[in-house]
């Protein structure tokens, strides 16, 4: 269980309901590096050209849910090996397992924010990236019901 939202210091979810997320699956390396403000994704991934205000994060382990959103503040292309956000830990982490592309858009994160009620997975996951509101996220109780309000790719 994750106990951010229990925490005195952590944000506000008070964010406008009608702003539109893109939710991903993120494992325990990815999840940290989210928690310091960067989300790396393959240039070629389709949502490196979507409009989106806030990144949701489908947490695959230790916990099979949607637990946290974050405001994108910031998108920086940056090629393996440049000058950017990323070092090489944070490519052999989370880029390298997953794709051999030499460029990435990181998406720079504020502040994460704990669902006061995570979506909790039922099924297969979520798969590629998927787009709802954040009024999405908080009143679905499962992925099953958010996928039938998201739009999925």
């Amino acid at each position: 269980m994750d106990l951010d939202r229990f925490a005195d210091d952590v944000p506000t979810d008070d964010a406008d309901g009608d702003d539109r997320a893109c939710v991903v699956a993120v494992q325990p390396d990815t999840f940290e590096r989210c928690r310091a403000g960067l989300y790396p994704s393959p240039r070629s991934y389709d949502r490196t050209r979507e409009s989106f205000d806030h990144l949701a994060l489908y947490r695959t382990a230790p916990v099979s849910a949607v637990t946290h959103y974050a405001p994108v503040t910031d998108r920086v292309e940056q090629r393996r090996g440049g000058s950017g956000p990323m070092d090489e830990a944070d490519w052999a982490a989370t880029i390298d397992p997953f794709s051999d592309e030499r460029v990435v858009v990181v998406f720079e994160l504020d502040d994460l924010v704990p669902l006061e009620r995570p979506v909790d997975g039922d099924g297969d996951g979520v798969r590629g990236a998927w787009y709802c509101t954040l009024d999405d996220l908080r009143t679905a109780a499962t992925l099953s019901e958010l996928a039938d309000s998201a739009e999925t790719r």
